[in-house]
Parts: C-alpha cells; sequence; structure tokens
C-alpha cells in the first residue's frame, strides 16, 4: 500500500508519516519498482499503535521507547502521566477561575483589568507584607472579588493579615455570607473557624441567619463562635449554646459576658420584654444538653443548695404556658437551671456562679442568695461576694 493510501485509510497525514519515518518509529517494509514506499500490514499496524499511544499524551520519544524496548512496562509511564495531567487540569482550573474573578470585577479598560489581576496574585503572595498590603489596597478603589477575599480568608494564618481579610469581606458587599457558610462544612476544623469568624464580622441579616444556622453545628467551636456573634447582635437563640460555654469551660469568660449584654440590652426599663428564646421555647442548642429550664427544682431536689437554686416559684413560667420572660430573668433561669442539675462538674458550677453576677433581675438575685449557702465552699464564697458587689452597684 503507497504512503496516499495508508494517509486516507489511516487519517496520519502523508507528511506526518513522513516524520515518523525520519524518526525511525515507522519504516515502510518495502519500495516499488519505481521507488515508492510501500507499506505492508505489519506497518500500518504499527502507525495505529503509534497513534493509539499519541491518545494517552505520549511523546513520541516515548512511545519509539514503548513500541522497541521490550524491557520499557507501561506501569510508571502510565503513572507518570495521570500525574503530568492532574498537574495540567489544576494549571488550567487556576487560570479558569482566575479569569472568572476577573470577569466578575467587569474591567473597563486594560490598566483596570491589570491592576485587578495584580491584586489577585499578591493575596497569594508567599510575603505576609504583601498579602496584607494588597488587602488594603481595596479601599483605594481596586475592586476584589468576594470569592477571592472568602478564599484567601479561609487560608490565612497570619493574624493581621486575616484581620485585614475579614475587615475587607465586611465591606465587600453581597456573596460573602453564603460562601462562608458553605465551608462551615469543610473538613478541616481550623478552616471552619476561620469561616465564622469572618462570618460573625459581616454585617446585615443574611449573615446573622447564617450564624443563627451555626448553632446547631456539630463543632463545638463553630457553635460557641457563632453565639458569641450572635450574642453582640442581641440574638437570644445563642442563650443556650453562650450557658454551655460557661459550664463546659469554653471561652467562659466571653460567654459570660455575652450573657450578661444581652441581659442588659433587652433588659429594658422593666418594661417586661418577652425574650425570644427564653425557657420553654423550645431554643434548645445541640450543645446544650442538661440545661433545659423545665427541670424540677423544689427544695430538696437537688443536693448542691441550701436553698434551691433560685427557688422554683420564684422563677419565670415554665415550658409552654405562653408567658413573657424578661430578658435577664430568662438568662438567669437557664443559669440556674445548669446550676442545679445534679451532672454539673464543681468547676462548672463556680463558672455559672460567677456568670450570674452581672445577670440584672430577682431570678439573678434570689440565686446568689440561695448560693451563699450551697454546700460546695467555693460557690458559697462566690456567691457571698457577688451577692455583696450587686449590693453596692444596686443600692434598691
Amino acid at each position: 500500500m503507497l504512503i496516499g493510501e495508508v494517509a486516507r485509510r489511516s487519517g496520519v497525514s502523508a507528511r506526518m508519516l513522513r516524520h515518523y519515518e525520519s524518526l525511525g518509529l515507522v519504516r515502510p517494509s518495502g519500495r516499488t519498482g519505481s521507488g515508492y514506499r510501500e507499506y505492508r500490514d505489519d506497518d500500518i499496524r504499527r502507525i495505529f499503535h503509534i497513534e493509539s499511544l499519541r491518545s494517552l499524551g505520549l511523546s513520541l520519544r516515548e512511545i519509539g521507547r514503548a513500541l522497541d524496548d521490550p524491557g520499557f512496562t507501561p506501569a510508571q509511564l502510565v503513572g507518570d502521566l495521570i500525574d503530568q495531567t492532574r498537574a495540567r487540569i489544576a494549571a488550567e482550573t487556576e487560570l479558569l477561575t482566575r479569569l472568572r474573578r476577573l470577569d466578575a470585577t467587569a474591567p473597563s479598560s486594560w490598566d483596570d483589568a491589570l491592576r485587578v489581576v495584580a491584586l489577585l496574585q499578591a493575596l497569594g503572595s508567599a510575603s505576609r507584607d504583601i498579602r496584607q498590603r494588597a488587602v488594603l489596597s481595596s479601599a483605594d478603589g481596586v475592586p476584589v472579588p468576594v470569592e477571592a477575599l472568602v478564599e484567601a480568608a479561609l487560608g490565612e494564618t497570619e493574624t493581621n493579615v486575616a484581620g485585614a481579610l475579614r475587615w475587607a469581606l465586611a465591606r465587600s458587599g453581597d456573596g460573602g455570607p453564603a460562601l462562608l457558610a458553605r465551608a462551615l462544612a469543610a473538613p478541616a476544623p481550623e478552616v471552619r473557624e476561620r469561616a465564622v469568624l469572618a462570618l460573625a464580622v459581616l454585617p446585615g441579616d443574611d449573615a446573622t441567619a447564617r450564624l443563627r444556622d451555626a448553632l446547631g453545628h456539630s463543632d463545638p467551636v463553630v457553635r460557641g463562635r457563632a453565639a458569641l456573634a450572635l450574642g453582640t447582635r442581641g440574638v437570644p437563640e445563642a442563650i443556650p449554646e453562650l450557658v454551655a460555654m460557661v459550664a463546659d469551660g469554653r471561652n467562659d469568660t466571653d460567654a459570660a459576658d455575652a450573657l450578661a449584654a444581652l441581659a442588659r440590652a433587652a433588659e429594658g426599663p422593666g418594661d417586661g420584654t418577652p425574650l425570644a428564646g427564653g425557657p420553654g421555647d423550645g431554643a434548645q442548642s445541640a450543645a446544650s444538653p442538661g440545661d433545659a429550664t423545665d427541670m424540677p427544682a423544689g427544695p430538696g431536689d437537688h443536693p448542691h443548695t441550701a436553698a434551691s437554686p433560685g427557688d422554683a416559684t420564684d422563677m419565670p413560667a415554665g415550658p409552654g404556658d405562653g408567658t413573657a420572660v424578661d430578658a435577664a430573668d430568662a438568662i438567669a433561669a437557664r443559669l440556674v437551671a445548669r446550676l442545679a442539675d445534679p451532672a454539673t462538674a464543681p468547676a462548672s458550677r463556680g463558672r455559672l456562679t460567677q456568670a450570674l453576677a452581672d445577670i440584672p433581675g430577682p431570678v439573678a438575685s434570689r440565686a446568689l442568695a440561695g448560693l451563699t449557702e450551697d454546700e460546695d465552699p467555693a460557690v458559697s464564697l462566690t456567691a457571698t461576694y457577688l451577692r455583696r458587689l450587686r449590693g453596692l452597684r444596686d443600692p434598691r
């Protein structure tokens, strides 16, 4: 078969067949009387083998070795090809991501486009200072895609740069809360924590709703960070988790401060402000087993206090009665209920007692009065001291 016929049947051009011959990949088995190349069945078969190997990404030199070297096995070569292909796909994916982010900024000129590209490259720099300057440059009118800021924030380990990134995200507009909420499902715990920390500083109802959802997260760090953020926003659904944090010793000082802030913000001028999320509303956190407010608390039910914690008869209304509960009293009631739980450890009871210090209202006051006679000397002394402080602050 002459070269033209081979080209038609194989789909390989005559020029490429001559190239294969010049490299020694294919050698026509014979010549016609006129000197034309003549390809036989074995030659045709070899051409198809070459094309098959080219389809896998092998170079012509590698193809030559594969076909002519008996000791050349495919296993190692295929593994190398897999690695090369993955690297190529990663590079192409990164390029696509960069192009999409550039497109999202809608540059009006090449100067604008180049400024965005430079900023995106700086965000990925190994230098902390360069990354921080890149973030701060967004204040100078260089548009930064929200996706790029979120990605950088989730991977940032330097405290100052991370803070700058969260500041930039808070100014970036829409899109951030959804992206950060998605990162709360990341397998790496440090990524989840960075996500909730960034989410905590974003303004708006969307961010608040995502933080509310995070209260049910399986990761206690995520739940805690969300509860602290919601506490500063005056969201009462955070109360059960904040109480659990105090009891468990997880950022307990910050959690107690958040509870006090919630109590003071919602207390109002004695107007009985209703508190959604108070005792009996069913807003129980996944992290707060044992802190239910409907547990019995009559005299003698719990051995911890001489006067049953807060005296249950004076506590805000129980579950299901629909009575509006003052915010401060509702928070105090949750703390009291956790104090009264026999499973609560002594160290936890000490922290819960301290948390009552800055909770205004009659329930906290009565609870501290009862705890002055607690059988645990540390709790008794703490309650006595705190009660004295409350008297100095509020002589009434």
